[in-house]
């Protein structure tokens, strides 16, 4: 009975199993042992060109690549310097917003965080107490004086008795 039971959970989890296995279709997966491509500074020239598969009017301005450059236009240069490249050094060089983005996330968690600061204020933590009171502190000072805390190096050696002053 036993081995039964044992079978029969068996059978519904190897069932259980191969639907999930048909549900699921096959990632694919990037190989990153392979050149890529990246448009760095410090790296001027990728190891891939940008574009792979090359349409018919860039693959007919490849073949004219080949000819004279003096023939080719201004466009035409340009076009055989997109295929290449994605972006050129004063692109790669040009500002970006994404400072005003992080600033501004700062600032909102800044912001959050001294909202939480005022709420613990007021409603966790209780009022300042009578000890932290000017004239407790007086009262704590004199009576540690007159018991003369510490007076080699401490708080009273600090203390003048015979003129009732701080020394100098």
């Amino acid at each position: 009975m036993l081995a039964s039971r044992a079978f029969s959970l068996i059978g519904k989890r190897a069932i259980s199993t191969s639907i999930c296995l048909r549900g699921h279709g096959v990632a694919k997966v990037e190989d990153y042992a392979l050149p890529s491509y990246i448009d760095r500074r410090d790296i001027p020239l990728p190891q891939l060109e940008y574009i792979k598969n090359l349409s018919a009017e860039q693959k007919a301005l490849k073949e004219k690549e080949k000819a004279s450059w003096s023939a080719l236009s201004i466009d035409e240069k340009v076009g055989l310097y997109r295929i290449k490249f994605n972006e050129t050094f004063a692109e790669m060089n040009r500002g970006s917003n994404e400072w005003k983005t992080v600033v501004g996330g700062m600032l909102f968690f800044f912001g959050v965080t001294a909202l939480i600061v005022i709420w613990q204020r007021l409603y966790v933590y209780g009022p300042v107490p009578h000890t932290f009171s000017e004239e407790w502190v007086a009262m704590q000072t004199k009576r540690m004086l007159d018991m003369r805390v510490n007076p080699i190096e401490g708080f009273s050696a600090k203390w003048d008795y015979d003129k009732n002053e701080w020394k100098k």
